[in-house]
């Protein structure tokens, strides 16, 4: 699977579930952590848990494992690090809070229109 598939598939996994605010921003001319990030917030703490979840599975059912999940005990955040495509679920709340998209703002905006179904 190619890194635009995996990016793909995430993003819309995440729009089948519902995320809101699903945002794609390539990083990798900034810095070494990813190519790119992927954020999305949830509007329950159990939302943002499902969020998490399917993404987890749907890469799964393809052969790919993050290297890594972090969560608060809240499920507030949810990180999952697929090393090219970490994956940032919030609650609404905690995505005000932290602004991922204010601090990596250099990063470019991927215009993701085609991939979300529109309501």
């Amino acid at each position: 699977m190619t890194q635009q598939e995996k990016l793909e598939l995430i993003i819309k996994t995440l729009d089948t579930k519902r995320g809101e605010d699903i945002q794609a921003i390539k990083i990798g001319d900034l810095t070494i952590l990813a190519d790119y990030f992927v954020i999305v917030n949830g509007n329950s703490n159990t939302h943002t848990r499902t969020l998490a979840d399917e993404v987890e599975f749907q890469l799964s059912q393809k052969g790919i494992e993050p290297s890594r999940r972090e969560a608060d005990t809240g499920n507030t955040w949810i990180i999952l690090d697929y090393a090219d495509i970490i994956v940032h679920v919030f609650y609404k709340e905690a995505r005000n809070f932290y602004q991922l998209e204010r601090l990596w703002a250099d990063g470019e905006q991927i215009d993701i229109s085609d991939l979300i179904v529109k309501e």
